[in-house]
């Protein structure tokens, strides 16, 4: 009987290496100090490479870590050496497709802190316990919130976050008048 695919983590980490959002699905790393070590590492790793178009793919202490960047956001996916690079692609293919449909398009560090609880939702949307549920961006932004990030629904179906983008979208509008 074959296994589903599994995640050890989700890492979004900034132009500096520092946490933006993390969830772990395994005990690899036991200790918060080993996890910001890990973090560390992957970074320290992937820092220097060109990632900005395509993912790519590297391994690290017997993991697989693949990885995309954008602007001042860095995002990596990480799975055991036994994983298959494809799926772990997808998973991030379908994470940073997802945070950009919510974010609309403006995914930055500064978009991510304000909008930090969408981006939780979708780590829950794709991964359970480190089993893989969905990768299609779609799905996930719907199931995060996207029906509600319309500037037009009523703020009360509208997440505190969305709320605020929406105020500050009209009064930007109002100020430029």
């Amino acid at each position: 009987m074959e296994l589903p695919p599994k995640v050890k983590n989700i890492l979004l980490l900034n132009s500096e290496g520092k946490r933006v959002a993390v969830k772990y699905y395994s005990d690899d790393w036991p200790t918060n100090s080993a996890k910001e070590a890990f973090e560390k590492s992957v970074f320290t790793k992937t820092q220097k490479t060109n990632a900005r178009t395509e993912v790519e793919v590297t391994a690290l202490e017997n993991n697989i870590v693949v990885y995309k960047f954008v602007q001042d956001l860095h995002f990596f996916v990480t799975g055991g050496e036994e994983e298959n690079e494809l799926i772990l692609a997808s998973v991030l293919e379908g994470l940073f497709d997802a945070v950009t449909l919510l974010l609309r398009g403006n995914v930055d560090k500064r978009e991510a802190l304000d909008n930090l609880d969408l981006i939780f939702l979708c780590f829950d949307e794709i991964i359970d316990g480190g089993i893989v549920l969905e990768t299609d961006a779609n799905v996930i932004a719907g199931k995060a919130g996207i029906n509600s990030a319309d500037p037009n629904a009523p703020l009360s179906e509208q997440t505190i976050s969305q709320a605020l983008a929406t105020a500050r979208e009209h009064l930007t509008r109002s100020l430029m008048k």
